[in-house]
């Protein structure tokens, strides 16, 4: 077997004109695979049944006018609201436009991306995450699984909306230093943006639960959350390969920005569906914890994301979570003799504990959670 480099990803030059300048610098920095290498290790092969369907279906999802719905628009809202709940309680995912986030905010935000994951990977690395926890740089999560790793890189940081702090700034500053203080503006001033609209998607999925508007939105006013970069190299052998493997997010809501680059994949009816990327439009997709405060009414979006051996794809995920003391427990409007409930209670935390120590996210870590907690709560 071969032993495994923290810098095994390798992103050869694009074959886009238009890429060719900024990511000759990126290759000259973080060289690692060589390029007459045509086959990648075995621990990124995923199994027969989860390799990528390179080909698939496009998903046709109506995006959702944020601003109409927000206006008060008695029709707009019941539209809104009605495309949102069939979306999900079938697979748990919809696109918001007319969003109100500043697109020059959104482009600065991917420009630093490249130059994140362009710098040398010393200098990545001093990030590093570390066993157990989830925020920091990681490569492929080498050392925290030995199989069906991804073919990515991620930078992840918490993002708290106490106003009394700026949580990202700081963090940029303590753990990469000084000049990195624009760097950790930007990314603060992006996790206020995606708190803002975390807030107005929440009075949205109240209304389409049938609950009072202001009670998801009240619920993650003080939201201590997740920001992640991801980039995905392109690989020698994407039929083989996965950027991310099938799962659930275990937070609340997930809401994701990509570059022009198709990637993301989401299963409905049990086939994969490509999202094809909408510059003025933010995916969004349920995740388990909010699937836990609908009493299991809105599904949790099983998704994934694929490479290509051309050209890197990135992209900015905002995983909404609640704060550390709040309790994940449903209304009682959606607890009936028809929805009994589903889940027990829990806090965020305890969910991410699971996650980070004792399970690898997939499709069933509400249950396998549940099951777990169960256990523990008996002892």
């Amino acid at each position: 077997m071969q032993v495994l480099n923290p810098s095994m990803l390798f992103a050869p030059p694009n074959e886009n004109q238009s890429f060719m300048n900024e990511q000759k610098q990126c290759n000259d920095n973080t060289s690692s695979l060589p390029l007459q290498i045509t086959n990648i290790p075995s621990e990124f092969i995923w199994p027969e049944h989860e390799k990528p369907c390179l080909a698939p279906p496009k998903l046709e999802v109506p995006p959702i006018d944020l601003k109409a719905f927000l206006s008060n628009d008695p029709i707009a809202i019941s539209n809104a609201c009605s495309k949102v709940n069939h979306a999900c309680k079938k697979h748990g995912f919809f696109l918001v436009v007319n969003h109100g986030v500043d697109n020059k905010l959104i482009a600065q935000a991917h420009k630093l991306v490249d130059e994140f994951f362009c710098m040398q990977l010393s200098e990545k690395q001093r990030a590093q995450r570390k066993f157990g926890e989830h925020c920091g740089y990681a490569n492929s999560f080498i050392g925290r699984f030995s199989s069906k790793l991804p073919w990515k890189e991620t930078l992840s940081f918490r993002y708290s909306a106490d106003e009394s702090c700026r949580t990202v700034e700081d963090y940029f500053v303590n753990v990469m230093g000084e000049d990195f203080r624009q760097f950790g503006s930007v990314y603060q001033n992006y996790c206020e943006a995606m708190s803002k609209l975390s807030l107005g998607i929440m009075e949205l999925l109240g209304m389409s639960l049938g609950v009072d508007k202001e009670y998801f939105r009240d619920f993650f006013e003080g939201n201590d959350s997740v920001m992640r970069l991801n980039y995905y190299p392109p690989c020698k052998n994407p039929d083989l390969a996965l950027g991310t493997g099938p799962h659930c997010d275990p937070t609340s809501l997930t809401i994701l920005h990509q570059d022009q680059v198709e990637g993301l994949q989401v299963l409905v009816d049990g086939i994969w569906h490509s999202v094809v990327p909408k510059e003025d439009a933010f995916v969004v997709n349920i995740g388990d914890t909010f699937m836990a405060l609908s009493n299991g009414i809105f599904k949790s979006c099983l998704h994934r994301a694929v490479v290509n051996d051309k050209i890197v794809r990135k992209s900015l995920a905002f995983f909404l979570c609640p704060n550390e003391d709040k309790l994940v427990t449903p209304p009682k409007e959606l607890i009936n003799q028809e929805n009994p409930r589903k889940y027990p209670n829990f806090t965020w935390p305890r969910l991410l504990e699971f996650t980070q120590k004792y399970y690898r996210a997939d499709e069933r870590t509400l249950d396998a959670f549940s099951i777990w907690l169960q256990e523990k709560t008996t002892k």
